[in-house]
């Protein structure tokens, strides 16, 4: 794995979906996807998302730009992109599952009763997601997740993840970008919501678009090595590539 060509490449991008990769308009967003397809030699492509592995291979079926890895499921999937299928990394998901121990059904009877949660109806492999109503919502959801040993997210003001313990998106694009040889300097992580604020802080150059969820602006506000751009979506990730000089041909 660690010989794959990604980490040969110039730049990587390590990308959100929803309001990021996914976000601004048309003709940003075809600008964004037209010039890493015109520079697949030396741009490499992550998706590093809160979306499952079905999501992401109907989105690139359907025109999305492929990426080379996804690191799905707000980080407890891992996976490699084969033949146009998103196959996870069994030996960096040990971890993950380990720490999780198949709890789905354990943490949504836990939190059965608490009130602004639904539970999302999507199979999840190491995590448990719910509909969140901030206006509804009984905190003492989080006292009960923590109880059981688990991290809860918040994000969007819409979504409350739980997740294995440890795990999210940041520790998770460093251990694949570890596994595959990729230099920290070379990549920038990407992203808009709560949800990704472990990758953005993690210490690679980063980027919260514009439109960003306030919560992760107020977060990332101190953090030198994330820009935050004006531009939203697409053209805020084209604009941190300029300004952060990652790629030679900008």
């Amino acid at each position: 794995m660690q010989d794959h060509p990604i980490s040969s490449k110039e730049f990587v991008l390590a990308t959100d979906l929803d309001g990021t990769f996914l976000g601004g308009s048309e003709e940003d967003r075809q600008r964004l996807y037209g010039w890493i397809e015109d520079n697949r030699d030396t741009v490499g492509l992550i998706f590093v998302t809160g979306r499952d592995p079905m999501f992401i291979e109907g989105m690139c079926g359907d025109g999305l730009p492929w990426p080379e890895f996804v690191i799905g499921d707000v980080g407890t999937t891992i996976a490699q992109v084969v033949d146009r299928k998103v196959s996870p990394i069994p030996a960096l998901e040990e971890e993950i599952a380990s720490r999780w121990q198949d709890s789905g059904a354990k943490v949504r009877d836990a939190l059965a009763d608490i009130s602004g949660l639904r539970p999302q109806e999507t199979p999840f492999r190491y995590r448990q997601s719910f509909h969140y109503d901030p206006e509804t919502y009984d905190p003492r959801a989080e006292e009960i997740v923590a109880g059981m040993g688990f991290d809860t997210l918040i994000s969007d003001s819409r979504y409350f993840d739980v997740l294995p313990k440890g795990i999210s998106k940041g520790p998770s694009l460093v251990l694949l970008a570890n596994h595959l040889g990729i230099d920290h300097a070379r990549l920038l992580a990407a992203g808009d919501t709560m949800n990704d604020y472990s990758m953005l802080a993690v210490g690679v150059p980063a980027v919260a678009v514009g439109g960003s969820e306030p919560d992760l602006l107020s977060r990332v506000g101190d953090l030198s090595h994330v820009h935050k751009s004006d531009a939203i979506g697409a053209a805020g990730i084209l604009d941190a590539i300029r300004v952060l000089n990652l790629h030679s041909n900008i």
